[in-house]
């Protein structure tokens, strides 16, 4: 799916962190938000995935406005459309790698509910596979990401938003984490980034600079 920045402004407290951003990013395509600390990317990121009102412009979804959203509107777009891997992860430490990647229980939570076939498929393309039992708190920092990116795989959603995804892996996380974001723009769809790696600039289609706003 086709999601844009049309001339968008935000303010946070009297500090403007975005003024007039426009940006188009496009399925099949891995779009990187790029610009010193502080310049808007995370912002700007978490604009696109309606996570933050703007005070001005708009957000375009295939070309319609959805920027007014309402709160049911909203829930909708995410769990359609959207898949976040934001700098926390979003990973429940005291749950299981499967039930972190498939989001649903039976009904007594003894065993993983969801498509079991699509999990182990997730798992597998992750690094992760035979460990779905495993509390998510016995993985390290690299292996929670690619957990966050295992539940995006599972969900299969049509963008995925990712902020700074290989902040402090090493060198074969890192690989492996910006080869997966490849693959999954590869499946025509939208991949969107915000980082400081010079690895996963390099990887990506599209870079979009920020600049301190003037």
């Amino acid at each position: 799916m086709l999601i844009e920045a049309r001339n968008i402004s935000v303010k946070i407290g009297t500090r403007t962190v975005l003024k007039e951003e426009s940006v188009t990013c496009k399925p099949g395509m891995v779009t990187a938000f790029i610009g010193p600390s502080g310049a808007g990317k995370t912002t700007l990121l978490h604009c696109l995935g309606l996570l933050l009102p703007i005070d001005k412009g708009s957000i375009y979804l295939n070309g319609m406005d959805i920027t007014n959203y309402n709160t049911f509107q909203r829930r909708q777009f995410w769990q359609k459309h959207v898949s976040f891997i934001l700098q926390d992860y979003g990973i429940m430490d005291e749950e299981s790698v499967a039930f972190n990647v498939t989001m649903k229980s039976s009904l007594f939570g003894k065993r993983i509910g969801g498509n079991k076939e699509r999990l182990l498929q997730s798992l597998d393309q992750t690094g992760l596979k035979g460990r779905e039992s495993e509390l998510a708190s016995y993985l390290s920092g690299g292996e929670k990401q690619r957990l966050a990116l295992a539940r995006a795989i599972y969900k299969d959603a049509n963008i995925l938003l990712v902020d700074e995804p290989t902040a402090s892996l090493d060198k074969d996380n890192r690989q492996l984490v910006i080869q997966l974001l490849k693959k999954f723009a590869r499946r025509d769809r939208t991949v969107v980034v915000s980082t400081h790696d010079a690895e996963m600039i390099a990887a990506s289609d599209v870079i979009h600079e920020l600049k301190f706003p003037t």
